[in-house]
């Protein structure tokens, strides 16, 4: 009865075998997602944290530096990379285009931690010159880590990601996605990043950015996550916006309600290291639109693993995580 109550029609998916135990919650019920979950992924976070070279290489044998890029971002945000990183660089030949490809992913969030999430007018002269610094490190490295490994998709992701943050402009920026749409068409963080390229903030127009989402997942398959795209792609009119509740609509609910089933809560989705943050993407969407079908379902599914993106737009928001979760 429990599975007909939230329409699946098998039992729970296979345990998996690297998942990291769940911490003790908060008294909300709630916890914050740790190295996406995943032992491996702790184990090569560990090793970056001590500057162990050899062993990051040998903690990413399971994984793809070219195409994950929410392992790759967990060695992005960790301070300290960047102290050790070059090293690498300049001494491990057989492995240098990883090496390039972690050191360009840490100095773009590290050009980032320089400017801070102020407004622009807001950033003093001294932060915007580190931080266009750092960017034009991360574009030389990105770019050579590219021309060892043409396959690659994460560098051209992150060179987005530069991009906009250098202001160069949208025949460059088009020109790296469609570099990485080459790649892999079904990206979900290629599509990602270009639904934030396309929002007025950064010279977009409004209502591109959810005429690209949808193009874009109506050709992927059945339980594909670049169903996430489409919920992004609400979050951001809603930043956009200058109304809270401009999601409450039954068109919106119900686009939202079909993405969540055709990809997230589709039995075909695999849960890789990291998809409770497939599964933050629609919460925070659904919660904003107050849709009540999707909603229970994608917390019940979550048990309170809470992630900062996309709930990093909110003031507050692992106040309006564990609010969104008690109200579903």
């Amino acid at each position: 009865m429990f599975d007909k109550l939230f329409g699946r029609s098998g039992g729970r998916p296979a345990a998996d075998p690297y998942a990291l135990p769940v911490p003790r919650r908060q008294k909300n019920g709630m916890y914050t997602l740790r190295a996406l979950g995943d032992a491996r992924v702790l184990a090569l976070v560990e090793a970056a944290g001590a500057g162990d070279w050899a062993a990051v290489r040998a903690a990413l044998d399971p994984f793809d530096p070219g195409r994950d890029h929410q392992v790759l971002g967990e060695l992005a945000d960790l301070d300290g990379v960047q102290d050790w990183i070059g090293r690498a660089v300049e001494e491990d030949k057989e492995h240098r285009a990883t090496a390039l490809l972690i050191s360009g992913a840490r100095h773009i969030n590290w050009g980032w931690e320089a400017r801070t999430r102020a407004l622009a007018v807001d950033v003093t002269p001294e932060q915007w010159r580190v931080f266009h610094q750092r960017l034009h490190i991360a574009e030389e490295q990105l770019f050579e880590a590219a021309e060892l490994r043409p396959e690659w998709v994460t560098p051209w992701r992150c060179l987005l990601t530069s991009g906009r943050g250098m202001s160069l402009g949208p025949a460059v920026n088009e020109t790296r996605r469609d570099a990485a749409l080459r790649r892999d068409p079904l990206d979900l963080d290629t599509h990602v990043e270009w639904v934030s390229q396309l929002q007025p903030r950064w010279g977009g127009e409004p209502g591109q950015a959810l005429a690209f989402a949808r193009e874009a997942f109506a050709g992927a398959p059945e339980g594909h996550r670049l169903g996430c795209v489409i919920a992004i792609a609400h979050i951001e009119d809603w930043v956009e916006s200058d109304r809270d509740n401009c999601l409450i609509t039954p068109e919106i609910q119900d686009e939202l309600l079909d993405a969540a089933e055709r990809s997230i809560l589709h039995p075909a989705y695999v849960r890789r290291p990291g998809w409770q943050q497939d599964f933050n993407m629609f919460a925070m969407a659904l919660s904003l639109a107050a849709e009540r079908i999707a909603l229970p379902r994608v917390f019940h599914e979550l048990q309170g693993a809470y992630t900062s993106w996309p709930w990093r737009y909110m003031a507050k928001p692992e106040e309006m995580y564990a609010r969104a979760r008690r109200n579903a």
